[in-house]
């Protein structure tokens, strides 16, 4: 059965500016609490957050914006954008978090007002505002902008791209197509290829489908295509003529689009560092990073089955916003199913699926369509919160006498789930004593969980749906605010900064000389923070790996690298060593040493050594 929509009658036009303000206000506030409150802590965490922040810091400290380099390597697998934002930013701002992470967090506020924008134009001010709040408090698209990752802005780019290509078929305006192509260009220059790629397929296959390839020659290929390569093709170009003479005789060219792009795809990546989820593990860890809203993917999907025949020959804006975003997000999941990949990889399609789930929602709650699926999501949603404040409470309860303890590293139980491949592997690392480090953040999780669910349950069950669905936003909103409050206690021992700052306390205090040699054993990202809080190029032992290793093979690659036995030699020697340990490799610097060093520092395992007693 098709559902018809009528349509609503519209409000006068002073409510309805009121309420577009007040919902405006409402947004910016969980932005400002959820992301931009959560900029100044916890500091750059070891491994990709750090070594990014290395590449964007040698940018702003050498003016070359063309190579990136990570501890004076080489460092050809990224595309520059990202990286020009943040180096401006140090520029500005200094080297730290805050100026690190202030891009993804306006990417954030990006992608949101395009939410809000597609959604009002598509059906009404309610869809935008369901769209826009389900950006801002998705679990997802919080957890992977705590990294200098760059899916955030490569999501807008795409979706902007997309946007302006529907406005374009629905107002023949040349303007919206040359907007589509700048939206690819800023996302090749964000991500490579896929930003091509992606959602030009969408767009083919959405042409193929509704018959639109006949108005091909509006979307401007020719001036379009040309507009595209001035602003991408350049930097490619220089990129590729400044890196040339690596392993094989290959440079950037290769390097970048072959192995990064097609042989990452085909798994044959060189160096093999990545992994791939099972199957199962991949598409069901989607509804963790689109909670809560996920609760309503079975209402979306039914509204998609039931009015396909519409959707597939669509006449109105709407309608081709929901096959052009279904078929986009389809690609890049299927694809990701299919390629190498990591748990963030999926970005992109965060947004659309969020898209059609404020679509649904909205034209149920405009035509006041039954809905049992959406009362029985808030019913799933108001036990699981039950569920999980009853675990905090028992977990509250049962620290209740032990003692706080700050640096939660020491208190954890090490049980390697995943292999800490998995981006919360280090949950299930918690006991009862590193529980009470994390009263605080627990407590307020509790009280959001406890009593948000219900109240959002109670407000649909009386026929506010708004309201409900704001509760929903409110209550993980307070939740994020608590996870960010729980990762700044995690700090200690995901980021290495104090020791950084241990070294740099000690030099200004004139205890250790100020040209000291730093080194790291084992790979850079083990203490990737380490490097950059102390602004300094690392000597690497047994740490030729993973993504340094490509530019380490260039001619002019700094000779940085050295094996256990040339640590012994220089170890004691000439000016005075700092050597970084990570507890993985505690035990192989301890037998290799036999004690002879001076333990400066140590916190979660990993410490910070010297060669000789302090001045």
């Amino acid at each position: 059965m098709v559902t018809t929509y009528a349509p609503k009658p519209v409000a006068a036009p002073s409510r309805l500016t009121s309420t577009r303000k007040r919902r405006i206000w409402i947004l910016s506030l969980v932005w400002v609490a959820v992301y931009f409150a959560s900029l100044f802590s916890p500091p750059l965490l070891d491994d990709a957050d750090a070594t990014h922040a290395q590449a964007a810091a040698a940018m702003a400290r050498t003016g070359d914006y063309v190579t990136l380099y990570v501890n004076g390597i080489r460092y050809l697998e990224k595309a520059a954008l990202p990286y020009w934002l943040v180096a401006v930013d140090y520029r500005i701002f200094g080297l730290n978090a805050f100026a690190t992470h202030l891009p993804l967090a306006l990417g954030v506020a990006m992608l949101a007002a395009l939410a809000y924008r597609w959604g009002k134009h598509a059906i009404s001010q309610t869809a935008g505002f369901y769209a826009s709040l389900a950006t801002l408090t998705t679990a997802g698209i919080f957890l992977f902008t705590r990294i200098f990752i760059p899916e955030v802005l490569l999501s807008f780019f795409l979706c902007a791209s997309l946007y302006c290509l529907l406005r374009g078929l629905e107002k023949a305006r040349v303007g919206y197509f040359y907007g589509m192509w700048i939206g690819l260009a800023l996302a090749v220059m964000t991500k490579g290829l896929i930003g091509l790629v992606f959602p030009m397929s969408a767009v083919m296959i959405y042409l193929a489908i509704t018959g639109e390839w006949r108005r091909w020659r509006e979307l401007r290929f020719v001036t379009g295509g040309v507009l595209f390569l001035a602003i991408a093709a350049p930097w490619h170009i220089l990129a590729g003529l400044r890196n040339t003479g690596g392993m094989n005789g290959h440079g950037f060219f290769w390097f970048y689009f072959i192995n990064e792009h097609v042989l990452r795809f085909l798994g044959e990546r060189y160096p093999k560092d990545y992994n791939k989820l099972p199957g199962y593990l991949f598409w069901l860890l989607h509804l963790v990073w689109l909670f809560p809203w996920s609760l309503f993917l079975p209402v979306t999907l039914r509204d998609l089955w039931t009015n396909r025949s519409r959707y597939l020959r669509p006449y109105s804006f709407h309608q081709r916003s929901v096959l052009l975003l279904g078929i986009y997000a389809a690609i890049i999941l299927v694809f990701f199913s299919i390629s190498t990949n990591q748990e963030y990889y999926t970005f992109p399609a965060y947004l659309p699926i969020l898209l059609l789930i404020a679509f649904s929602l909205a034209r149920r709650e405009d035509n006041a369509l039954r809905g049992h699926l959406v009362t029985a999501a808030h019913v799933v949603f108001a036990m699981l919160g039950f569920l999980i404040a009853g675990a905090l409470f028992y977990g509250l309860w049962s620290s209740r006498n032990l003692p706080f303890e700050p640096s939660i590293g020491d208190l954890l139980a090490h049980r390697a789930v995943g292999d800490y491949t998995l981006s919360m592997s280090h949950f299930f690392d918690l006991t009862g004593a590193s529980f009470a480090a994390l009263r605080l953040p627990a407590a307020l999780a509790m009280l959001a969980f406890a009593f948000g669910p219900a109240v959002a349950w109670n407000l649909r069950l009386h026929k506010r749906n708004t309201a409900a669905f704001s509760t929903m936003g409110f209550t993980t909103a307070l939740f994020l605010v608590a996870a960010h409050i729980a990762l700044m206690r995690f700090g200690s021992m995901l980021s290495c900064k104090q020791l950084a700052d241990t070294a740099n306390d000690l030099v200004a205090s004139r205890r250790i000389e100020g040209n000291y040699q730093l080194m790291l054993y084992g790979d850079q990202s083990y203490g990737s923070s380490v490097i950059f809080y102390t602004n300094r190029q690392a000597l690497l032992v047994e740490g030729r790996s993973s993504s340094l290793i490509f530019g380490s093979t260039f001619p002019d690659a700094p000779h940085i690298f050295l094996s256990s036995q040339d640590l012994l030699q220089t170890w004691g020697q000439g000016v005075r060593h700092l050597l970084f340990v990570p507890e993985e490799h505690h035990n192989d610097v301890e037998q290799l040493l036999k004690g002879r060093y001076v333990l400066l520092k140590e916190t979660a395992g990993n410490t910070l050594l010297t060669d000789r007693p302090l001045n």
